[in-house]
This record gives structure tokens, sequence and C-alpha cells, in this order.
């Protein structure tokens, strides 16, 4: 069963791509409401789905996290300060660490899963109205 619902035995089952959705992408961290399997402060997941060209409004700066993201699908620009890396085949990952700036681009229609820790309120960009 993949409903997007919580059963009263704490288990939740759900499809990242709808859940995702309804969160900017977002299916674990601090911002989901306490009691909810999916509320976490030791970690975030994200199930980003991204367009050609969709990129980060601005770099993430003063990264208080480590994280990791993998490619799903796609081909998937992430940018630091010293290099790019370019992620082009599934599976292909980067990891990054307390105070590496960065920011990213999808080269082409992608899909990439992203784990921070730990959860940490105040780093969300309101898209663009």
């Amino acid at each position: 069963m993949n409903d997007g619902t919580t059963r009263p035995d704490g288990i939740h089952t759900g499809r990242a791509a709808a859940d995702a959705a309804l969160d900017h992408g977002w299916l674990l961290g601090h911002f989901k409401p306490p009691g909810d399997p999916r509320h976490s402060e030791d970690v975030e997941i994200k199930w980003g789905v991204h367009p050609p060209g969709d990129e980060r409004a601005e770099w993430a700066r003063g990264e208080v996290r480590t994280a990791l993201l993998v490619l799903i699908s796609g081909r998937f620009r992430m940018m630091f300060p010293e290099r790019d890396v370019v992620l082009s085949e599934q599976g292909d990952y980067v990891v990054w660490g307390k105070g590496v700036d960065h920011s990213w681009r999808a080269e082409e229609e992608s899909v990439v899963l992203t784990v921070r820790w730990p959860s940490v309120a105040g780093y969300r960009i309101e898209p663009a109205p």
C-alpha cells in the first residue's frame, strides 16, 4: 500500500514523487509535524525532480550540514567553489561536508535523492512567484 498515509502502527507508506510534490521535494526532516514518522531532527531526505535548466535560486553558503546527493536519472551538475561535479550515470553521487558552499543545475530532466544531516531549520529558499 503506497497511499501516502500513516497507519496506527506508526508506519507511513507513500510514493516519493507524489509526496515530494506536497513539500518542495522533502520527504523527511524537522519540517514534518511532530508525531509523524517522517519527522526527524537528525536527517532530511528530498526527492528532487528537475526540468532541464532548473537551477538553485542562490548559492547555499555557510552550510552546517553534511549532504549526499545521488542521481536517479538525467544529468545533474553540482557546483562548488573550487570545482563542478557532473553526475551523468544512474547511481553517481557526491558527498560534501559542513562549510562547503554549493549550488546546482539540472543539465537534463533529472531526478535526484538528497540526504542531509542533521535536520536544521532556516535553509529554505522560497520559490519565485
